[in-house]
């Protein structure tokens, strides 16, 4: 069966699906296992998330890894990531980042165990703990995977617990740039970029993100290239969306992409991403990414359609309670 060491790796597993004429029927699935818990394991599969009780698991094991991205090109990414959305406070642990950002969003006030922190890990994890204890905020450590499947393991022991997993998406911005629009997006009103967020986008993403402190526009508005996206319909804002071009300038990074509810369904969201690719390849940059939690099958579905596939995935590991 399964380990915690597993996490992050590639894996196949056999489960019952039922019983016909006293027979027990299975199917297979393979993906990348993303949680393991006494009751559940979840995988990243071609099809999206896969959630299996424990109780079906006939059996599973791990398998050699698909192609997959280098821990160089991982890193590169999580820093390319870590640009584009700047935490106010910051602090170092040999080459682990520590964020902090008065709580505003998990990827800001977490820290990026990526690197040698220059101690021992057990020591790293201590640090780190007293590090978030002296701002007053809960400790979180971003572990991307398999890359940091020897802090998750650490963190296991401790009795840490999990976050929903994140995926790490990727394209190239020659296939947003280049693809056509959808037939259906003739009636959508154009998006334009902004250098500075205006009040009712401000707005939106307070909504969507549970308010907006000083630090959240620290957050936004940190990063030296960055574009706010509008798509406005008769002078009302239905869709929004922010830009970054980090990493070298190579990465386009998209994040807070959303349409009000009664605008959805019309390809808005879709028209923004777009919008922010020409401007990402004018700036130079070569391919685009995002962060997006793997239960959010709407959204998943939505950068599969533009041609986002999964890079690797992450999960945010929070600190008991003391």
């Amino acid at each position: 069966m399964l380990r915690q060491q597993d996490v992050g790796h590639r894996i196949v597993v056999r489960r019952i699906v039922g019983i016909r004429e006293g027979r027990t029927l299975f199917s297979d699935a393979l993906g990348e296992l993303v949680e393991l818990s006494e009751t559940h394991i979840t995988l990243s599969t071609d099809a999206g998330p896969l959630r299996v009780p424990v109780a079906e698991v006939h059996r599973a094991k791990r398998v050699p890894p698909a192609r997959r991205p280098t821990a160089a090109a991982v890193v590169a990414l999580e820093l390319a990531a870590d640009e584009a959305w700047p935490a106010p406070v910051r602090g170092r642990l040999g080459d682990w980042r520590l964020r902090w950002a008065d709580g505003w969003t998990g990827r800001a006030n977490s820290a990026l165990p990526v690197g040698d922190p220059d101690r021992p890990l057990p020591a790293a994890l201590d640090a780190v703990q007293r590090w978030y204890a002296e701002r007053g905020g809960p400790a979180l450590v971003n572990t991307p995977l398999p890359l940091a499947a020897p802090v998750g393991a650490e963190l296991d022991a401790r009795g840490w617990t999990s976050r929903p997993p994140v995926l790490v998406q990727t394209v190239p911005l020659r296939t947003l740039t280049a693809a056509p629009p959808p037939a259906d997006a003739a009636g959508v009103p154009p998006v334009t970029l902004a250098d500075a967020p205006a009040d009712d986008w401000l707005a939106i993403a307070a909504g969507r993100k549970g308010g907006l402190p000083d630090a959240a526009r620290q957050v936004l508005t940190g990063t030296p290239r960055v574009r706010f996206a509008e798509l406005r319909e008769d002078g009302r804002l239905l869709a929004v969306g922010r830009g970054t071009v980090t990493g070298g300038g190579r990465w386009l990074g998209v994040s807070l992409l959303e349409t009000v509810p009664q605008a959805r369904r019309r390809g808005l969201a879709a028209a923004v991403v777009r919008a922010l690719a020409g401007w990402g390849a004018a700036e130079g940059a070569t391919h685009a990414f995002l962060q997006v939690e793997q239960s959010n099958t709407g959204a998943v579905a939505l950068y599969r359609g533009l041609g986002f596939t999964t890079h690797h995935t992450y999960l945010t590991r929070v600190a008991p309670a003391a």
